[in-house]
């Protein structure tokens, strides 16, 4: 009988433990509209795979009357489970004890579970929903942000490192989930900040809504902190699921392959691009024309939208995406799309998924806020960010390919792989209005009639240049293709490049301009 009562014992402090901050914490979690930490768990983990770890922890503070009290779990749920049948490692602040403030205790096992991910070699998902560092317990909780953000960088391109803000993350805090991977955010339920709307309007005098300072729609549209939105929790959670099926779960291991499926999209690639060059086109259209079943992850879909990244399968195979999007700014780079854009390649590089790159820019941005805002800098990570990759990097020239923005697009001369180029493609070193106005800029000013000169020089220009045929006959372009060969070129170079070995310069590490 005595091992029994034990047992007895033991599910009855389970289940007193389990109830986080208790019945009236939990009712008021969802009265403001948020699930509970056990919820968001049971959502985003396959039925039945979650395993928790220091369910009966304890904090450790003395002080301030806080030997008194008793925070369940220390307001953080730690453990392993599986989602899509493959491994992974979980933690989820409990908003209903102490607002899920963190402490030693809480950080200790939020870095155990980050050390069993790292060692495991298995993806870590973190659901952030914390009042910030718990003051009590003064600078060990410091402390504690201090050995998340170490192993948050010892991870860093060794595991998939997913933040999923489900409620505030404010002050330090906000700081791991920018060291991550891929942060996801909810409508009217995140929020990140350094100093909050009271401190701004202390300093400032200015007021400002928790919303409108840090909210899903600022970091997903303004900030580019985040990298998915949702409308709700349960399509966070399904946006997760979806995204850890088509990347690598470590940096040795490859994605899951797929059955191969043609793609769904009934678009006649050949006519998406428009005749006339002015005119814009959604190259989403182009990606999904291309890849199985025209299923494409697309990732900070609301930043930067002149140029589109994300993640689709060729022949069952993840491959990473960059194209130029003509329906914003008409595709050209600038100081946030060149970030964007940097940022995927090197993920990709990172965790060895091939980068297939589609162009069509007329190049960077002008401007005097561009300049004064560093598009020089910021533009020199696109071009670190395909010099250093080492994955397979194919290009294919839709349209547009003029000046610095035809070497910043995974060009020949950045150490592509393959480079091809539809017949519509334009490689110049401008566009041929600007290149005419200069070459012939005196036969044009003398002419009887110079804007019919200009014309005609324009045309003179665009067949002499601003085709592919000239870059294609010194080499910079490996064919000139149709359209609907696309898919077939992209499916074929992919496996010829599945070998790839290439040797870098021996270093500790380049310095990329940050």
């Amino acid at each position: 009988m005595g091992n029994i009562k034990k047992i007895e014992t033991l599910n009855q402090k389970r289940k007193e433990t389990m109830l986080g901050g208790g019945e009236k914490a939990i009712q008021k979690q969802k009265e403001s509209g948020k699930l509970t930490a056990r919820e968001r768990i049971d959502l985003l983990l396959d039925k039945g795979s979650f395993n928790e770890y220091d369910l009966f922890a304890q904090h450790e503070g003395r002080d301030f009357g806080m030997s008194d009290k008793v925070l369940n779990g220390d307001g953080v749920i730690i453990g392993t489970g599986t989602v899509n049948g493959s491994p992974v490692c979980v933690f989820a602040q409990d908003f209903t004890v102490s607002g899920g403030s963190l402490g030693l205790m809480h950080a200790k096992k939020i870095t155990k579970i980050m050390d069993v991910a790292l060692n495991m070699r298995i993806p870590l998902i973190g659901i952030n929903d914390s009042g910030g560092a718990r003051i009590q317990e003064g600078v060990s909780a410091l402390a504690g942000y201090g050995e998340i953000f170490y192993r948050n960088t010892q991870a860093s391109g060794v595991i998939p490192q997913i933040s999923v803000i489900l409620g505030p993350c404010a002050g330090g805090a906000v700081y791991s989930p920018a060291l991550t991977d891929y942060v996801f955010v909810v409508d009217k339920v995140s929020k990140m900040f350094i100093t909050g709307p009271e401190v701004i309007k202390t300093v400032l005098g200015e007021e400002i809504s928790m919303e409108d300072l840090g909210g899903a729609r600022v970091h997903s549209e303004i900030t580019g902190n985040a990298h998915f939105f949702a409308e709700n929790e349960d399509d966070c959670f399904k946006q997760i699921r979806k995204l850890l099926s088509f990347i690598p779960h470590n940096n040795k291991k490859a994605a899951e392959e797929k059955e191969t499926k043609m793609p769904a999209l009934k678009l006649d690639i050949n006519k998406i691009v428009p005749e006339d060059p002015t005119k814009p086109y959604d190259v989403r259209d182009v990606i999904k024309s291309v890849i199985d079943d025209s299923d494409f992850v697309e990732v900070q879909e609301k930043f930067a939208q002149n140029i589109v990244v994300g993640y689709g399968r060729i022949n069952g195979k993840t491959v990473g995406f960059i194209a130029n999007q003509p329906l914003y700014l008409a595709g050209v780079l600038d100081v946030d799309s060149s970030d964007k854009a940097a940022r995927f390649i090197r993920y990709c590089d990172a965790f060895n998924i091939p980068v297939v790159t589609f162009v069509d820019l007329p190049g960077y941005l002008p401007g005097v806020d561009q300049e004064h805002a560093g598009v020089i800098r910021h533009g020199a990570k696109i071009l670190y960010a395909y010099s250093e990759a080492t994955v397979p990097k194919i290009t294919v020239i839709l349209r547009k390919a003029y000046g610095g923005g035809y070497i910043a697009m995974s060009s020949r001369h950045l150490n592509a792989d393959f480079v091809y180029a539809w017949p519509t493609a334009e490689i110049a070193v401008m566009g041929p209005q600007g290149a005419a106005n200069i070459i012939f800029r005196k036969e044009i000013m003398e002419a009887e009639n110079p804007e019919e000169m200009r014309k005609q020089k324009v045309e003179e220009y665009k067949e002499r240049f601003a085709n592919p045929y000239v870059a294609a006959a010194r080499g910079y372009v490996d064919s000139v293709i149709e359209p609907s060969e696309t898919r077939n070129m992209l499916i074929h170079s992919l496996k010829i490049c599945e070998n790839k070995a290439e040797v870098k310069t021996e270093k500790k590490h380049g310095i990329p301009p940050f």
